[in-house]
């Protein structure tokens, strides 16, 4: 399925079309290679040199992403930077956790996705089929995020504005790079997650608070992601002029079904992502680290190390420590089994 875009100067899509084509792959080519290159870091892939006019098409497009994510940014785009630590292996044993960094490459990836995501999703609406949208609502907990704010002394209004959010976290950024990946978690909880929902025909959309889109359906990945696999279903449906493949009632169930699923998905990867943190950890009782204070409530207080970047409790010697805060602390037991990593706080 080939999603076909016209992009304007400004960065906006001026058009769209959705088709059916065989591609072939003259280059497969590696998320961090490129993105070296395209941000002068490295000499080109010899893959892409070895392509007549790749380098150039790369180059465009990367051009091109550029725009694209500004003008999003200017509607209100949140760009948000979370820390996720990915597992190292070392003859099937976990050895290390490392945080994987953004790039060129995976931003330009991800800008074309967005963008892909809703033609899709226009390209059934225009065609008068339902659809499976994927959305995240104006916050609930907006009255959170706007504690937040107030905590660090610069106030969001007291309605949901995701320009004014945007710009607030732009300001943020720059103040305190150190602290910025954990008020960026802060903010995501408060948001609330992603779902999947129904669209009927004529229905007013919803839309993605986070990526301040209207239109937006899980489109770009059917052989890994269930709700692609049914969009790209509608697609072929619409191309044929049959009818939908779903019933309204059955794309409601589908929708439920999806977003709980992938709730359970996301607790099972945070449990494993603990146990590999503390199985990292384990070898390592007695040594001391520094970090930063990521949670302090009566319900406990947490401390983000630096290397490797995981994140445990303060059993012992939480007075008086506050979000954000360095800290030194002293590891004192690990439970692989359930991903507890305990601390106590320790003096240089």
């Amino acid at each position: 399925m080939v999603v076909d875009l016209e992009v304007g100067p400004d960065g906006s899509v001026v058009n769209g079309d959705v088709y059916r084509a065989r591609v072939h792959n003259k280059a497969k080519l590696a998320y961090n290679s490129v993105g070296m290159w395209l941000e002068g870091h490295a000499d080109s892939p010899e893959k892409v040199t070895a392509v007549k006019g790749l380098a150039e098409n790369l180059k465009l497009q990367d051009k091109t992403a550029d725009l694209m994510r500004e003008l999003r940014h200017e509607h209100g785009a949140l760009d948000l930077e979370t820390i996720e630590a990915r597992p190292v292996f070392s003859d099937g044993h976990v050895v290390d956790l490392t945080a994987e960094a953004r790039n060129n490459a995976k931003n330009l990836i991800e800008d074309f996705m967005i963008a892909a995501n809703g033609v899709t999703a226009r390209y059934l609406k225009a065609k008068g089929l339902p659809s499976m949208r994927r959305v995240v609502r104006s916050p609930e907990r907006w009255d959170r995020i706007e504690a937040i704010a107030r905590e660090l002394d610069d106030p969001l209004p007291p309605d949901p504005d995701p320009v004014a959010l945007e710009q607030f976290l732009v300001r943020r950024r720059k103040a305190d790079p150190l602290r910025f990946p954990d008020l960026s978690l802060a903010i995501v909880k408060a948001m609330g997650a992603g779902e999947y929902v129904l669209e009927k025909p004529g229905e007013e959309s919803i839309g993605h608070f986070g990526l301040a889109v209207k239109d937006y359906s899980h489109s770009t990945a059917p052989n890994r992601r269930f709700p692609d696999l049914i969009t790209h279903r509608l697609i072929k449906a619409a191309l044929a002029g049959e009818k939908p493949p779903y019933s309204i009632d059955e794309l409601a169930t589908l929708a439920r079904h999806c977003t709980d699923a992938e709730d359970a998905a996301n607790k099972v990867e945070r449990k494993v992502r603990k146990a590999a943190a503390a199985c990292v950890l384990e070898p390592r009782v007695g040594e001391k680290f520094d970090g930063l204070v990521t949670g302090a409530s009566p319900k406990g207080t947490w401390v983000r190390i630096f290397h490797p970047p995981v994140e445990g409790k303060v059993v012992h010697g939480a007075q008086g420590l506050d979000i954000g805060q360095k800290v030194h602390v002293k590891l004192v037991s690990v439970d692989v089994e359930n991903g507890y990593i305990d601390f106590v706080r320790a003096h240089k």
